[in-house]
């Protein structure tokens, strides 16, 4: 068993009142088996970490990128806090070795659900800024996102890749991308697909996901990085007299 300690020391924060992390890492479904009051369950606390969450992304990428405009600025806020991104720093702080859960939602896998370990990464937000208030909890979170937003530059920006595709190409080429879904495998349940896309000038994109959308996203990325290298590779090559 992992002790209370070593969470804390991997936050970064230790708790005056240790309820509220006892309530982060209890799921409503441990309250039902157990006759629990309903309060004493983290869904409270991943309502209010949720609004804590985005209200210090918010201001991380105001900070980042002051120039970007509003709608920009939603997109990749909503990029950055998607349930993927929320589960893997569940993970990277194991909480999944803390959560109480139900005996059946333990037998259905519940600590590997990515809805569930980013529910608590959430609930958990919500318990420091309970215990501690908004400067502890923005603390953890600029830690945790500072790799995300230092990656993010120019044209990658944009988390809705497909649509940048799309405006390039109808700008620049006069047509659109074409998007195939070259692969579907797993099953219904654990779906996985890969998709691909091609430009008239040559350039190509391959992406893999848990959706038709996403693989679809992330081969459209691939394309504008390679957009963005002939681009520089150009810009760069003397010219040929």
């Amino acid at each position: 068993m992992v002790s209370i300690k070593e969470l804390e020391e991997r936050l970064g924060h230790r708790f005056r009142e240790m309820i509220w992390l006892d309530q982060a890492l209890t799921h409503k479904s441990y309250v039902h088996q157990t006759n629990t009051p309903k309060s004493v369950s983290n869904e409270v606390l991943e309502f209010l970490g949720d609004a804590v969450l985005n209200l210090a992304v918010g201001h991380l990428l105001i900070q980042r990128f002051p120039e970007a405009q509003e709608g920009v600025l939603s997109r990749k806020r909503a990029h950055l806090v998607k349930q993927s991104t929320l589960a893997s720093l569940s993970k990277e702080l194991q909480l999944d070795r803390h959560l109480l859960l139900g005996k059946g939602e333990v037998q259905n896998g519940g600590t590997k659900k990515a809805s569930i370990l980013a529910n608590a990464y959430e609930a958990l937000i919500g318990a420091i800024y309970m215990d501690s208030g908004f400067p502890q909890a923005f603390e953890m979170i600029s830690r945790h996102f500072e790799s995300f937003l230092r990656s993010e530059t120019g044209l990658l920006l944009y988390d809705d890749y497909k649509s940048v595709l799309q405006e390039y190409c109808q700008g620049s080429l006069g047509l659109s991308p074409q998007y195939r879904v070259v692969k579907e495998s797993g099953p219904d349940h654990d779906k996985r697909f890969e998709a691909s896309v091609v430009v008239n000038d040559g350039v190509k994109g391959v992406g893999h996901g848990k959706s038709k959308k996403e693989a679809e996203q992330e081969a459209a990325k691939e394309a504008l990085e390679q957009i963005n290298r002939m681009a520089n590779d150009k810009f760069q090559s003397p010219n040929e007299t």
